[in-house]
């Protein structure tokens, strides 16, 4: 039997809170398992919530725009003929007010009084919420009220800058996301919690570039670099199970499955959808569900579960001409390797010749209460010869 409310799921591994969007059903609206409810947006990307099973939706008990946290009512449902069971109680005549974040315009609005497209009206126009009287349903402050509200303010005085801040020029303030937020909330907790210790190698990768420019050269489609160092890094976290971890509490999880996160790089936002099964994957396989995962994360089309159940996380900047840098661990994973671009280098020299090589710098950043220096050491020695013998990674 379905629950008798409809409560916020948990779309992600660290998903703490969210905002609904939009509603796809109305009250009264039936619905089947698998057909969209609600468009939400996670503290990774924007996603549909799917209906695990056939109802009907009696109240919406969470307005679009709203913040509402893990596993809080958003609706009432109702059974097949559109009454609410005996369990359910029924929705309140006025409007619930429901506890959520200020609005971005800093009047300290509830977010669920005002639609979003009101609150940004709002925030350009430089108007203030509080005492906008909403016409909308349930007295929600629509982009209309917020118009005459600041036809009926007049112009806005011009802004005089603080003495003490002139010389900045105007100041913007931007209100993180809840995406943004979360990002740094987590980045945090891991330079602040987690003692590291990195570890750098230079790989010679000359043979994975002629294989994608022959490649090339045919017209084919190729594995990416990246590729290569996620099928690497998946067999080598396999032989070295260690880094395969999390450090949760006081103790250390070693998990069975290698599912290797890939950082995507997005406009507003660093998004890392996992590879599930990385070490059991053929490369092309890889290849494949790694440009489907890039492509969603950009197009922020990604599912709730293409996040879910990391064990360690590559991060490639070499497509942005990075030489090397160093990556900050995902908690409460153990590892986080940082690739950087292929680059021409001499490695050998003599009167009549000078030989050249591809050469790609890995920075492995490392748990120290799990993981010591000689450990990083024989994992990047490892991804090395991996490296640099691609044609087993290509079986």
């Amino acid at each position: 039997m379905p629950p008798r409310e409809l409560t916020m799921p948990k779309l992600s591994d660290s998903m703490a809170d969210a905002v609904i969007l939009r509603w796809l059903k109305s009250a009264g609206d039936d619905f089947t398992r698998g057909e969209g409810l609600i468009e939400v947006e996670t503290d990774k990307a924007t996603v549909i919530y799917e209906a695990e099973w056939d109802g009907t939706l009696d109240s919406i008990l969470v307005p679009e725009g709203a913040t509402v946290s893990v596993g809080e009512p958003i609706a009432t449902l109702a059974n097949g003929d559109g009454v609410v069971r005996a369990d359910v109680m029924p929705a309140p005549s006025e409007p619930e007010q429901i506890a959520t974040k200020p609005s971005a315009d800093g009047s300290g609005a509830d977010r669920s009084v005002a639609t979003p497209v009101a609150r940004r009206t709002a925030v350009d126009l430089g108007i203030s919420l509080h005492g906008v009287t909403g016409t909308g349903p349930g007295g929600r402050i629509t982009v209309d009220d917020v118009t005459r509200a600041a036809a009926e303010a007049g112009p806005a005085p011009s802004p005089v800058a603080p003495a003490a801040v002139s010389g900045k020029g105007e100041v913007t303030v931007l209100e993180p996301t809840p995406t943004q937020a979360t990002i740094a909330r987590r980045m945090v907790e891991s330079a602040t919690t987690i003692p590291v210790f990195t570890v750098s190698a230079d790989v010679e990768v000359s043979q994975i570039v002629a294989s994608r420019r022959d490649a090339r050269d045919r017209g084919e489609d190729a594995p990416s670099v990246n590729d290569f160092v996620v099928k690497a890094a998946a067999a080598a976290l396999r032989e070295f199970p260690r880094f395969n971890a999390s450090y949760v509490g006081d103790r250390v999880e070693l998990y069975s499955r290698v599912n290797v996160g890939i950082a995507v790089a997005t406009d507003d936002a660093l998004l890392v959808p996992v590879v599930r099964d990385a070490d059991r994957k053929s490369l092309s396989e890889l290849a494949d569900e790694t440009r489907r995962l890039a492509e969603a994360a950009r197009g922020r089309t990604l599912r709730p579960e293409d996040f879910h159940d990391g064990t360690f996380t590559v991060s490639n900047l070499g497509m942005f001409g990075v030489a090397s840098f160093t990556a900050i661990i995902d908690p409460p994973q153990v590892a986080i390797l940082a690739v950087g671009g292929a680059r021409r280098a001499p490695v050998e020299e003599t009167p009549d010749r000078v030989v050249f090589r591809d050469l790609m710098t890995v920075t492995l950043s490392c748990d120290h209460r799990v993981v010591y220096g000689a450990d990083g050491a024989r994992f990047l020695s490892r991804l090395r010869e991996l490296l640099e013998r691609p044609l087993a990674l290509a079986l």
